[in-house]
């Protein structure tokens, strides 16, 4: 969320604190911390701070004291097994110089869950069972690991999860929450919208919606990646839905400013978004793809229902393929090569007509390392498009700097926006 948006917030704030020496490493993606994120966004909870820690017990002291001073609510994941380096609990009841107490009713749960699952309890377990004095039990039913819910001192609140997300997951929704919400904490909330752009940069996007940077509620965010660009919009309120009427108004100025930049919102794809409208127009695709590989082909049928609009594709990675499946003469090859605008519209005809569809989508291009030439460097791709009335072609230049597959994914997702765009203006006529 934008610092405007949490400069809104009460003084109470949330900070998520990992521990975990494989997450420092990037064994370990840390999912636990974008899942609690997001959850204090929907509780509308302040969080301003996450830190990441070894299983050291020097260095998780250091960051309790730093984020006990900045911080009203610590969220912990990770460190709560029964192994040497699980140091969370005793790390935190040294912090606060209390002595760690046995509960008997841990250990039941734990050896009940043992014998449930054909293992055997072992004397390390009993680590599990301890907990700082003072400390309630945060209850675990998926696994051997409770957590803590503890106020230390006034005015600060500890939560501790195990590090397995699922574990952690299900004690945040079942425990965590109905406790957060019944100590006042999550009496706002946070609702974002994000809109996605294609054929935009972020630079260019930005200077045609600047003024709405400067928003208070609801604030707008850009950013980019995997060669999109998104607006994410963002407003507190009392309730999910008046933050929906907050953003209402401002999302449709968005996407007035954006035009036919803007594709979609929030889960929409490409793929999702021109699968609509293939069905919307009842209209069926076919593709034909070089460089790209089958790319194409599988990004159109990751969308569940797509075998109703798409009938298949050809991979014509030789030129013997291009002439043998997609009719493309050896003289337009030998006079203009693979990579052509001439190629590319045969290509898109070709599979059109022979696989008896509305729309043939085609791709040829350099996807590097090698190949290039000063006429046609790597990151130069054609799209054809051939559709009911027309045959069409793009010329893109991609670049070489950011290696094959980046060329590869900007070619798949770019032919999709060649058609979102002709279907859009199909529609309109």
């Amino acid at each position: 969320m934008s610092e405007s948006v949490e400069s809104k917030s009460t003084d109470k704030s949330a900070e998520i604190i990992c521990v975990g020496t494989e997450l420092l490493l990037g064994d370990i993606l840390n999912s636990n911390a974008q899942f609690l994120a997001q959850a204090l966004a929907q509780l509308g909870i302040a969080h301003y701070y996450q830190t990441v820690v070894g299983d050291n017990p020097a260095r998780i002291k250091s960051a309790v004291n730093q984020a006990g001073d900045r911080s009203q609510l610590l969220i912990f994941t990770g460190g709560l097994g029964p192994t040497p380096d699980d140091l969370t609990h005793e790390t935190l009841a040294a912090c606060f110089n209390v002595p760690l107490i046995e509960h008997p009713e841990i250990l039941a749960d734990i050896t009940h869950k043992f014998a449930q699952r054909g293992r055997v309890f072992t004397e390390n377990n009993r680590k599990q069972a301890l907990l700082p004095e003072g400390a309630l039990v945060l209850t675990n039913e998926s696994g051997s690991a409770p957590g803590i819910i503890w106020q230390p001192r006034p005015g600060l609140t500890i939560l501790t999860f195990p590090g397995v997300p699922a574990e952690m997951q299900r004690m945040w929704r079942d425990v965590a929450v109905p406790y957060l919400q019944s100590q006042g904490w999550g009496q706002t909330t946070i609702y974002s919208r994000t809109l996605r752009f294609w054929g935009v940069s972020e630079s260019a996007l930005a200077e045609k919606v600047n003024p709405f940077f400067d928003r208070q509620n609801p604030t707008v965010a850009p950013y980019a990646n995997h060669g999109e660009v998104k607006l994410r919009i963002s407003a507190r309120a009392s309730s999910e839905a008046e933050a929906q009427q907050l953003i209402a108004p401002v999302e449709q100025q968005l996407r007035e400013l954006g035009g036919l930049d803007c594709y979609g919102a929030d889960n929409d794809s490409l793929a999702s978004v021109v699968g609509a409208l293939l069905k919307t127009t009842q209209t069926t695709l076919a593709v034909a793809e070089s460089c790209t590989g089958g790319g194409l082909g599988a990004i159109i049928t990751s969308v569940p229902g797509s075998s109703s609009y798409f009938l298949g594709g050809v991979i014509s990675y030789d030129n013997a393929i291009k002439v043998q499946l997609l009719d493309v003469s050896e003289h337009d090859l030998n006079e203009h090569g693979a990579v052509s605008d001439t190629v590319a519209k045969k290509m898109a005809a070709g599979v059109r007509s022979r696989l008896g569809t509305s729309w043939g989508l085609s791709i040829t291009g350099v996807a590097g390392p090698d190949g290039g030439t000063d006429s046609k460097p790597v990151g130069l791709v054609y799209i054809g498009l051939a559709g009911p009335t027309a045959v069409q072609s793009f010329e893109y230049r991609f670049g070489a700097s950011r290696g094959r597959d980046w060329i590869r994914l900007l070619s798949t997702a770019t032919a999709l926006d060649c058609l979102r765009r002709e279907l859009l203006i199909k529609l309109d006529q």
